[in-house]
């Protein structure tokens, strides 16, 4: 898969876009300004020195401005009126509006009233500084930039799939691939350019290897195993519009978000914790598999559930239908009004902790039994919640600034399926993003296992690519 507009002029960054792009959003960028206060060149110097900026941002001028300008002043004007719109309203909002291309999108949006703040920044000759103002001003979204443009700049002639399948190869071993593996990594940034070509897998390409695991998601062991491969021939091209789909993600967001909240990446399978706007804590969860997607969606918690029960919903009747009555039995299900209920206890799906959820789609967090699949790399395994890694010692901390962890505690401690409401909400928001600034200072890369970076990417210009769906891999019938 290639982008050979997206790599045209690589040390101009003057990307030509590969469609036509999409359609109007919904976002208010039709109306027109007040054109005597902004003189013709004026007007055409500041819109068109602000489209440079655009594939900064993982777009492109051809979004907003398609062609050459018209020669007639008044069709001209118009033209550039509005682009200046709509490059303001894509870095302040989105230049797609996530409720159109999902069917659940509940996380808060940034409001902009782009119109009037157009016309200001043009009118004081501000317009390029104001327009980039717009975009989040954070370190994640710098960092994703700054990702792009590198991999714009270095890798324009890389070729797509020129690491041929086979054996693992394992440190100390001589391989006729390891001289294509060096060159991808090389031009990635994985490896000095320096570092001389050999056959054989020395410990400093294995170095690599693991920097280059551990960015992909995958278990940074220095093993050049199938996934590995699989991960390198997903050319810098593929990179570079997954940044510039996760820096339009980030674009959807509120600028001000609750400086108490958690931050779910469904992608990435881990949380944040944030409180009084400090990071307080990091974890893995499991999310929901293929099919059975987590949605996007902000929420927030409202109590803690110690020792909690579970309703099975109907949505599961059949996975139950193929359990013995043994089974049942030994994990504390029975019949209640027409739905199988779980029981308290070890063995229940929830494990000992639920954290309530206000949501329309009965999604929440929860502890598990199966703590296993916490080792694993692959966290989509779920039927759509959100499972917790040592979620007791979470609902306790969550708890403790809360200031009812007594209440928590003693809970816990009856067995018994018990309600203990926080004082405060917290919220929680849950996103799907497929790169992202880790707490190493260091881009990291998801695999997009829903399938979901495809719309985005065509309404940004970008061509979509065959997706080959993952299996659901769950294996219990958790929610």
């Amino acid at each position: 898969m290639r982008f050979p507009c997206l790599f045209a002029s690589a040390a101009a960054l003057a990307l030509a876009a590969c469609s036509n792009g999409p359609a109007n959003t919904g976002n208010d960028t039709g109306a027109a300004l007040d054109a005597s206060k902004v003189d013709d060149k004026s007007l055409e110097q500041q819109v068109m020195g602000a489209l440079d900026d655009a594939p900064k941002h993982g777009l492109t001028k051809d979004l907003f401005l398609k062609g050459a300008l018209p020669s007639d002043k008044a069709q001209r004007r118009s033209v550039l009126e509005k682009a200046a719109n709509e490059f303001a309203s894509a870095l302040a909002m989105g230049r797609v509006d996530p409720a159109k291309i999902r069917d659940v999108y509940t996380v808060p949006r940034p409001k902009v009233d782009v119109t009037s703040g157009v016309a200001q920044a043009l009118q004081q000759n501000k317009y390029r500084e104001w327009v980039n103002s717009l975009a989040p001003q954070t370190d994640e979204y710098r960092a994703l930039s700054k990702a792009f443009v590198a991999l714009v700049q270095r890798t324009p002639d890389l070729p797509d799939g020129a690491i041929a399948g086979g054996r693992t190869i394992k440190r100390g071993a001589s391989d006729p691939r390891v001289p294509a593996i060096a060159a991808n990594l090389k031009q990635l940034g994985y490896l000095p350019p320096e570092l001389p070509a050999s056959a054989r897998y020395t410990p400093a390409i294995a170095q690599g290897v693991a920097r280059f695991q551990a960015d992909s998601g995958q278990k940074a062991d220095g093993v050049l195993g199938s996934a590995t491969i699989a991960a390198l021939n997903a050319s810098p091209r593929d990179r570079a519009r997954t940044l510039a789909v996760a820096m339009e993600r980030l674009r959807w967001l509120d600028r001000n978000p609750p400086a108490t909240r958690i931050d779910v990446n469904t992608a990435g399978t881990y949380l944040d914790y944030f409180r009084d706007g400090q990071h307080i804590d990091n974890r893995k969860v499991i999310v929901g598999e293929p099919g059975k997607e987590t949605p996007q969606l902000e929420a927030p918690i409202f109590q803690l559930v110690a020792n909690p029960t579970w309703t099975v919903p109907h949505s599961i009747d059949d996975e139950m239908a193929g359990k013995s009555g043994g089974w049942l039995a030994a994990n504390g299900f029975s019949q209640k009004d027409g739905q199988w209920v779980q029981a308290s206890g070890p063995k229940n799906s929830l494990g000992i902790v639920k954290f309530d959820m206000r949501d329309d789609e009965a999604i929440y967090l929860h502890d598990t039994p199966a703590k296993a699949l916490f080792g694993v790399d692959e966290r989509h395994r779920s039927h759509g919640c959100v499972r917790v890694e040592d979620a007791i010692g979470f609902a306790h901390m969550l708890a403790q600034a809360d200031g009812i962890e007594s209440k928590f505690t003693d809970a816990l401690a009856t067995g018994k399926e018990t309600f203990v409401k926080l004082g405060h909400e917290i919220p929680v928001r849950l996103m799907y993003h497929t790169a992202w600034l880790g707490d190493d200072g260091r881009v990291h890369f998801a695999q997009d296992v829903y399938g979901w970076d495809n719309d985005v990417a065509a309404a940004l210009g970008y061509a979509k690519v065959q997706q080959s769906r993952a299996a659901a891999t769950s294996g219990d019938v958790g929610p």
